[in-house]
């Protein structure tokens, strides 16, 4: 993104006025341009003929190319933004990466699940596939939502890795704790089983999260060693910065023609769905942003904790629900209506942080690695 680290607020003006006035024109109305692509997708796939069929036959190992090329655009500049000579004070941080794990691992699949139960009682397929959104913590987008939030670039990459190792590792055993044994614990009936590999998860993070990281990382260590860290940061941010965006709509785009059919031709079950993923956001994101401020974590930090907390793979998650029970089955339809929520809601998201950045104490020079960088 092009954004510009505002400094810190110190005076009584409107809270987060001064932040967003900082933002770049493409950043600033960033919720009006993802409306749009929202808008242009769905028609697309609603109207013109075979669009949604074509999109989905291109595609390798159960994965979109679309998608992957749209989502590897748009990390890739936030990526090679990342001071990775700084990681190393992110993960001596740890409330941050203590909180972040049992937030993402722990809290997070257990309120959907129970989400899940509380609003579709009746309706065990799209309960299912909300589950399973559940459990596919986010590693792309929530990059983007925890930049144009000005949040900690550094301990976003961070915990961003982290969740892709417990994606690979824990995805599996959890599906089959909330959708198998759980249930059965608690006498709710029969539950359901998914047939996923976890080298189908890790070809899913390596492509993700690996290609982009690599590409930024390489990026910002050649950029550095030729021209210096000042002038890479003056001449070279700026020109791929605002391919962020450009990747993120295209994703969006793409996401909503695939399925602009069967989110307009459904209305009724699209809204029972939603209902429980707008709970969830809400619960996840506030809980999160209020427990890294209660726990003594800066602005930064709390609100990279909030976004990798509330975000999920949704790519992950439509994928396991395809695989697993069919392209046209309700299943799939809660994986592709996370997205539709998902995306309005955290965009309202990075507002509802920026205007509360004015809450939390000044970072303290001295400090360095708990301040934002630059």
């Amino acid at each position: 993104m092009t954004r510009t680290d505002p400094p810190p607020a110190t005076t009584a003006e409107d809270p987060g006025s001064s932040v967003v006035a900082k933002l770049s024109t493409l950043d600033r109305f960033l919720a009006v341009w993802i409306l749009i692509a929202m808008a242009v997708g769905l028609g697309l796939g609603r109207l013109v003929p075979g669009m949604n069929d074509a999109l989905a036959a291109v595609e390798i190992g159960g994965i979109s190319l679309p998608i992957a090329l749209g989502l590897l655009i748009m990390m890739y500049p936030v990526l090679a933004k990342v001071r990775y000579d700084k990681l190393d004070a992110v993960t001596g941080d740890k409330r941050l990466m203590i909180s972040s794990l049992v937030i993402n691992w722990v809290v997070g699949p257990a309120v959907m699940f129970a989400l899940a139960w509380i609003f579709l009682p009746d309706l065990p397929e799209y309960r299912t596939g909300l589950i399973i959104v559940g459990l596919a913590r986010c590693i792309a987008m929530v990059i983007i939502w925890n930049d144009l939030a000005c949040g900690d670039r550094e301990a976003g990459a961070v915990l961003v890795a982290l969740n892709s190792v417990f994606q690979v590792l824990a995805f599996g055993l959890l599906g089959w704790f909330y959708l198998d044994l759980l249930p059965g614990w608690l006498g709710l009936g029969d539950g359901s089983r998914l047939d996923i590999s976890m080298w189908e998860i890790a070809l899913n993070v390596v492509i993700f999260l690996g290609i982009p990281l690599i590409a930024g990382f390489l990026t910002r260590r050649i950029g550095e060693q030729r021209m210096g860290r000042e002038s890479y940061e003056a001449k070279v941010l700026p020109k791929i910065g605002p391919w962020a965006l450009y990747g993120l709509l295209f994703t969006i785009v793409v996401l909503f023609a695939l399925q602009g059919k069967t989110i307009t031709s459904q209305p009724l079950d699209v809204a029972r769905i939603a209902l429980p993923l707008l709970v969830y956001f809400a619960v996840m994101w506030f809980g999160s942003f209020a427990l890294g401020k209660a726990i003594g974590l800066p602005y930064a930090r709390s609100a990279t904790l909030a976004f990798t907390a509330a975000g999920n793979n949704f790519e992950l998650a439509i994928a396991v629900a395809i695989a697993t029970f069919g392209v046209t089955s309700g299943q799939a339809l809660s994986g592709v209506v996370g997205p539709l929520i998902e995306v309005p809601v955290l965009i309202g998201l990075v507002y509802v942080s920026l205007a509360w950045r004015n809450r939390f104490a000044p970072p303290v020079p001295a400090a360095g690695p708990e301040g934002k960088l630059s």
